[in-house]
């Protein structure tokens, strides 16, 4: 569910649920807009809505404790009072991703079991013996399109006026932060070879943008799954500008706006493209 779709779901179903099953009458308890929006957003992680319904029985109890021993008429809970009633929140608030084109950074997007998630992928080069350095709890799939992506720009050097001794005198560190958390799937393939590129070349990449897309040999970029979860993710990161793969187009059409907004949605096939748009 998206998260306006979990909100109606709170206020249309769950929230009077758990106000009977633990015996708040109707008026009793107030939830507002900002609260449910924080509820949802650093206190559950989920594609459904059941934590979210053990998060609001949880303040329903005790509402129901307050009104009993304070003999209050109305509960309120409210964006500022919520640490009251469920504690410090387990989740950071969504990350604004930069708005500052950097070098040897790229924002992709993945696909998890509790929704869509940004992927900010770090390159660094420096002077070694050609070695490709993958850091960050990176899965066998993700190392292999790490590889691909080294293939691919080797394959295209002479473009980028890059000699080919350069990649035997330097070796290639990339790393994609909080290294607790697995990482896997080829969908990070484009961003991967973008965030190499732009450490390479020297050339910035355009702050704002994210992408996903599985990338070939020869710079084909394929079709990737979860594009609802990953194009929610953008939008929560603040991306104005959204690179997907051309085969993907009717997937994304069929969205909503509400899901989409004002990004600009951009449909690539080749990696050529991705670079022309987003390397400056």
């Amino acid at each position: 569910y998206t998260d306006v779709e979990k909100k109606h779901i709170a206020r249309e179903h769950l929230i009077g649920k758990q106000m009977e099953r633990n015996g708040l009458k109707s008026g009793t308890l107030r939830i507002t807009p900002g609260a449910l929006e924080r509820i949802i957003d650093q206190y559950t992680r989920e594609a459904g809505v059941r934590q979210l319904e053990r998060r609001i029985g949880e303040i329903c109890r005790k509402a129901a404790r307050e009104i009993l021993e304070n003999q209050a008429d109305v509960v309120s809970v409210r964006a500022g009072n919520l640490k009251t009633y469920l504690g410090r929140p387990p989740y950071p608030e969504n990350r604004k991703e930069t708005v500052t084109e950097e070098t040897g950074i790229a924002c992709g997007l993945a696909w998890t079991a509790v929704g869509g998630t940004t992927l900010r992928i770090e390159v660094n080069v420096m002077p070694g013996k050609g070695e490709l350095l993958l850091t960050g709890s990176l899965g066998d799939v993700m190392r292999e399109s790490a590889r691909t992506a080294l293939s691919y720009i080797r394959s295209q050097a002479s473009g980028w006026n890059v000699e080919p001794s350069w990649f035997t005198e330097h070796d290639i560190h990339l790393h994609i932060p909080e290294g607790a958390v697995p990482k896997d799937g080829p969908s990070a393939g484009i961003t991967m070879t973008l965030a190499m590129l732009s450490a390479i070349t020297g050339k910035k990449v355009r702050a704002g943008a994210a992408m996903t897309g599985e990338i070939t040999l020869r710079g084909h970029v394929l079709p990737v799954g979860g594009l609802k979860e990953k194009l929610l993710a953008a939008r929560k990161a603040g991306m104005s500008l959204v690179l997907v793969p051309e085969d993907n187009r009717a997937d994304v059409e069929i969205l909503s706006g509400e899901i989409t907004g004002k990004m600009d949605i951009r449909y690539v096939r080749e990696m050529q493209e991705v670079q022309e748009c987003l390397l400056l």
